[in-house]
């Protein structure tokens, strides 16, 4: 069956073109060295998937220029294009696209697009129990089990004939409405259906794995990284009947698992006047090999060295 046109997709174009890394991690990345030392203030406001990975890129950034200041913050990716517009922030960390109207509202401030940097690669996992006996799920599924075009489910009604689950109605865990995670859940795995009521919202994506861990009969969706010991991520597929694969790079880059992602870091960037040295070096430093390193110790995915040469062309490095 044909592959839907999503973000996996378009991972998976962007491996073609580029030839997947022999390793996670693709070698040909640089190993970051400064240019010269940078001090001063930053602050990044936006989503909380990403919020411990920009503060392990703080954190090892510091310790290469300790006078610069950098406040995190990551309460949702819709908090980011305001506070870009608004001046309060300098890079707006993101788990989606910035919507039209978001994209609009920044034109008319600045007469130009904010700058999308793709920082790395995501998946979106959908958790049970770490005793829960179901092992995958189509989309289909998915969008049955999530959002109002289904009704309310059993374990059952999923094919798991196990006594202790079969009858047992299906506990849902989800993220709120200011979530990147929330909207490209709702687009891709729902169909743009809204989701039900009974969908407890966790203001974190840590809580949506805390609440499935203590729940057997819970389910929810959160950022692959997010996984603890006491959940486990089920296999997607596309449509009832494919192949189902697990969230993983490897599949995510070959198009195979439908929740694959890119996470972005959005900034203004004034072709005319270039970025001052702050964020030049914050942007060369996330895209060198130390800062895709970090991508890994969160437990996403690191971007592959074609991809981190397109970003720092985008804005004149």
């Amino acid at each position: 069956m044909m592959k839907r046109v999503c973000a996996a997709a378009l991972l998976a174009a962007v491996a073609l073109g580029a030839g997947q890394p022999e390793s996670m991690l693709d070698q040909s990345l640089p190993r970051y060295e400064k240019s010269a030392p940078v001090a001063g203030d930053l602050r990044t406001v936006g989503s909380d998937t990403m919020v411990n990975l920009v503060g392990l890129w703080t954190q090892s950034f510091k310790k290469h220029h300790p006078a610069a200041r950098i406040q995190v913050e990551g309460k949702g990716s819709s908090t980011g294009p305001p506070a870009l517009i608004e001046g309060q922030a300098q890079f707006a960390p993101m788990s989606r696209e910035m919507e039209p109207e978001e994209i609009a509202l920044f034109e008319d401030r600045f007469g130009y697009e904010p700058t999308p940097l793709r920082v790395a690669i995501d998946c979106i996992a959908v958790f049970v129990h770490k005793d829960c006996p179901l092992e995958e799920l189509s989309l289909t599924e998915v969008a049955q089990i999530f959002s109002v075009e289904g009704s309310t489910m059993t374990w059952g009604d999923l094919g798991v004939a196990d006594a202790d689950w079969s009858d047992r109605p299906i506990s849902l865990y989800g993220r709120n409405s200011a979530s990147g995670t929330y909207k490209f859940f709702k687009k891709v795995a729902c169909n743009k259906a809204d989701y039900k009521s009974s969908v407890k919202e966790a203001p974190g994506s840590a809580g949506v794995v805390q609440g499935v861990a203590k729940d057997p009969y819970a389910m929810g969706y959160s950022g692959i990284g997010f996984k603890t010991p006491d959940v486990k991520a089920i296999r997607l597929s596309f449509a009832p009947g494919d192949e189902a694969f697990e969230p993983g790079l490897e599949y995510a880059l070959s198009g195979d698992y439908p929740l694959a992602r890119f996470l972005y870091l959005y900034t203004s960037y004034d072709r005319r006047r270039g970025l001052d040295p702050l964020r030049a070096e914050f942007v060369r430093f996330m895209f060198s090999r130390d800062g895709q390193e970090s991508v890994m110790k969160d437990g996403a995915f690191p971007v592959p060295q074609s991809v981190a040469a397109q970003e720092l062309e985008k804005v004149g490095l």
